[in-house]
């Protein structure tokens, strides 16, 4: 018998019916076509991950407080206002600053300053009392026994070259300048052991003429400010004079030595303490964390003694300590 068109029809419903869902079959251009869709999406996932870490390292980095910085192309007349402004912001924070050494009259700066060599101003300030109490004068300290002044000599380190070297100019200040300090540039740069920094300390603070001290905080930090490029004290010196009046080249060298001693360190600076962060291009170097920065201050921003025996007055006034006497505890 031969079926009817309607049951024909029907045959295939029933079949699938009774097949327990079995799955349908895809055609091998549809499967392709799914594998592929899937690996384009997986490949574009793998390239994305490193997108999304390149943006939380940079999300990370912008969190940190970065001071302003002064243009790449940073025009002279520019220059000279930010290092103006730099000097009279250091003012404010040293108004009390001074030459770090202990001295009476100009003899003793200029061997103080001559010892202050590879030690610090503190050391040459504990060794001195006990030299100019024995030696108070040229003429005392040229006649001198080389053995007896080396042993006065020693805590300040390289003792024996010292010893010549003050006992050389002894001789020369009693020789060619009749027992005085001379009060020109010229003069004082023939002596033993003076070169153009001692010079200038002796003539800025025991004469009050205007000079630039250019020692090793003095290079370090007007490099950091990018006032010059010059690593020659004598450059960095004339480079650094024509940024400011010559009456400020003696304060603007305290100023700067002494920013260099408490906050502006070699190894270490006190970013994050520091008075002039938004006016330094080297902001960042050290530690910016405040309370971190205000951990590596030294002497009396630190709450410590100076390295002054004897410092003056004004330096008192604004809370300075002096500092102790050679081989006092604490």
């Amino acid at each position: 018998m031969k079926k009817s068109a309607s049951a024909k029809k029907a045959a295939p419903v029933r079949e699938a019916a009774a097949g327990e869902k079995a799955a349908p079959v895809k055609k091998a251009g549809a499967v392709k076509k799914v594998a592929a869709v899937k690996k384009v999406a997986a490949v574009k996932k793998a390239t994305a991950a490193p997108k999304k870490a390149t943006a939380s390292v940079k999300k990370a980095s912008a969190a940190k407080t970065v001071a302003a910085k002064p243009p790449r192309q940073e025009s002279h007349t520019a220059l000279v206002r930010r290092a103006r402004r730099i000097n009279r912001e250091l003012a404010e924070v040293y108004p009390y600053a001074h030459p770090e050494l202990d001295f009476e009259n100009p003899f003793q700066l200029i061997v103080a300053t001559v010892l202050s060599a590879q030690t610090t101003d503190l050391r040459v300030n504990q060794t001195t009392p006990a030299l100019f109490a024995k030696y108070p004068t040229p003429e005392d300290l040229a006649a001198a026994d080389p053995e007896e002044v080396e042993e006065i000599l020693r805590p300040t380190g390289f003792f024996r070259a010292k010893t010549k070297s003050v006992i050389g100019l002894s001789k020369a200040l009693v020789e060619d300048h009749g027992g005085e300090v001379p009060g020109r540039l010229e003069d004082l740069v023939k002596l033993p052991g003076v070169g153009r920094k001692t010079a200038f300390v002796v003539l800025g603070n025991a004469f009050g003429r205007p000079g630039i001290t250019v020692d090793t905080h003095f290079q370090r930090l007007v490099k950091r400010w990018q006032w010059t490029a010059e690593s020659d004290p004598d450059k960095i010196e004339a480079a650094v004079a024509a940024l400011f009046p010559k009456s400020e080249w003696t304060d603007l060298s305290h100023h700067v030595i002494w920013h260099g001693r408490r906050i502006c360190h070699a190894r270490k600076p006190a970013c994050g303490a520091c008075p002039i962060a938004p006016l330094c291009p080297a902001y960042g170097e050290g530690e910016t964390d405040p309370d971190k920065a205000a951990k590596l201050l030294k002497y009396e921003k630190g709450g410590f003694p100076g390295q002054r025996l004897n410092p003056p007055q004004a330096y008192l006034d604004a809370g300075g300590k002096a500092a102790p006497p050679l081989g006092a505890a604490g």
